[in-house]
């Protein structure tokens, strides 16, 4: 039995350390979901006011995943130190209801990324007929314009139907040199289209959504199958810890 323990004191050793590297980067992960969360709340809200038709509680659920996972991350740490079976397969329970949240999330964003298409066309075209160059809302268009080099939803024509147009034209933030871009200029139908983008923002965007969801979701489905080694190893020490005590009764 001495010798039995003897071999398996490594393993613990060996596992301890893996597992603490493990929940440290996992504490990590946490804390960059956290930030993001903050992030898209204080920074983003304007944008994801664009894509959203109601009011998003994506950021709320991206700070709140990040706390819980810098919890857990500092009770994983402190399981495996402690070297307690109970709390390591608590810690494994943990991983795995993470792991098919994520995975539930990478294939609900990959399959209905046109329905988001869809909703963004429709938010962003009531934010452009809406417009009125003060609201969060209509700055975040602007933003969006200038930063794209973009017009309009379509195209700059969008702007034609808007409540904002007949009084003040086309907006600024249209403009492709606003030194060459004044007020009476983009009230004119004729002139303004020689003075502004040609390209409509949603074409953009969606295509921005196109190209960079599949690299989204192969990270968020990377990040998900991550867990299964932090289960693994949880499981694997919570087990051999078990039955290093068994054999020292």
């Amino acid at each position: 039995m001495a010798s039995r323990r003897m071999e398996t004191k490594p393993v613990i050793t060996c596992l301890k350390t893996l597992l603490v590297v493990y929940s440290f980067v996992f504490w990590i992960t946490g804390a960059i979901l956290l930030a993001v969360g903050l992030w898209g709340k204080f920074i983003l809200g304007p944008y994801i006011s664009l894509i959203a038709e109601n009011s998003t509680n994506a950021p709320y659920v991206l700070i709140g995943t990040g706390t819980t996972i810098i919890v857990f991350g500092l009770f994983g740490c402190f399981a495996t130190c402690r070297g307690s079976p109970w709390m390591l397969k608590l810690y494994a329970m943990f991983l795995s209801l993470v792991f098919l949240a994520e995975l539930v999330a990478g294939i609900s964003g990959f399959v209905f990324r046109h329905e988001i298409k869809g909703t963004f066309l429709r938010t962003y075209n009531e934010a452009v007929q809406n417009y009125n160059a003060q609201d969060e809302r209509s700055i975040a268009v602007d933003n969006v314009q200038r930063s794209l080099r973009c017009c309009g939803v379509l195209n700059y024509t969008s702007w034609f139907s808007s409540v904002y147009y007949p009084v003040n034209g086309i907006p600024p933030s249209c403009c492709a040199n606003i030194s060459d871009c004044n007020s009476s200029d983009l009230r004119n139908a004729t002139i303004a289209p020689t003075k502004i983008y040609q390209q409509g923002c949603y074409e953009l965007v969606t295509a921005f959504i196109e190209t960079n969801m599949g690299i989204i979701a192969g990270v968020t489905f990377g990040i998900a199958f991550s867990q299964l080694i932090g289960m693994l190893l949880a499981c694997c020490l919570s087990r051999f810890i078990t039955a290093n005590q068994y054999e020292m009764v």
